[in-house]
């Protein structure tokens, strides 16, 4: 297969090492890929169930064509090797709460100009819903999005959670494991372009993404999402935190 066009040479040496690896221990099954856009950058959304989500995530999109540059926590910077990969590869840190953390957006824009896909994970972290269905995003894809008007691709995964479980330490390689992966298309976001990027707008922005990638999940496993997406500030909210 041949490697994406805008993938350097460290990326296309990393992938020769991970993407037989995936292959070794997942079956996967791509669908959707017509929905990427050929010719302009867009940020590719999904939900996140387990530490194996960001490999399963950008398998997709290499074979696919594209070579992802993915939004991730900059504490992962610092850590030796995984660092080095990430920087090699032009992977794009997340500073949060910190005085850096605009300059995450503007790497993200930047690259956007450039044409290239931004893979994010809009809930910022695992999703805490007990039954790993997709929880209240953060408003950084909103921003992201509003700010470029850059599409907005909602991304679903099922099945990287039976190779390696939600907060587990040990994966569980064998058998091979079916990894689901669809792409729908861009989220409508065209009647929030040019309002200012308030609170209400950046959260309607966001569900918006979360509902899409939702549907998406909810065809993978052939079941409904709970009427209610689990947030994390509620419980800060409620007092139980």
């Amino acid at each position: 297969m041949p490697a994406p066009t805008r993938s350097n040479a460290a990326y296309r040496a990393v992938a020769r090492v991970v993407r037989p690896l995936l292959f070794s221990v997942s079956r996967p099954q791509w669908r959707g890929v017509e929905n990427l856009p050929r010719d302009r950058g867009f940020i590719a959304a999904s939900n996140h169930m387990t530490n194996l989500d960001p490999l399963t995530f950008a398998h997709f999109l290499y074979d696919s064509g594209f070579a992802p540059r993915v939004l991730a926590k900059s504490s992962l910077f610092s850590v030796p090797f995984v660092g080095r990969v990430l920087r090699a590869t032009g992977q794009i840190p997340v500073h949060r709460d910190t005085a850096q953390a605009g300059r995450s957006l503007e790497s993200a824009v930047e690259a956007l100009e450039r044409g290239e896909c931004v893979a994010v994970f809009p809930e910022g972290t695992l999703t805490r819903d007990p039954d790993l269905w997709p929880m209240v995003g953060r408003t950084g894809v909103a921003r992201l999005a509003l700010t470029t008007r850059a599409p907005v691709i909602p991304i679903a995964q099922w099945g990287p959670q039976d190779v390696l479980g939600r907060y587990a330490k040990v994966p569980h390689p064998f058998p091979r494991k079916k990894v689901q992966v669809v792409a729908g298309p861009p989220v409508d976001l065209d009647d929030l372009y040019g309002r200012p990027q308030d609170t209400v707008v950046l959260r309607e922005a966001t569900e918006r993404v979360m509902a899409a990638i939702t549907a998406l999940l909810e065809e993978l496993r052939g079941e409904a999402a709970p009427a209610r997406r689990h947030d994390m500030r509620r419980r800060t909210q409620d007092g139980d935190a």
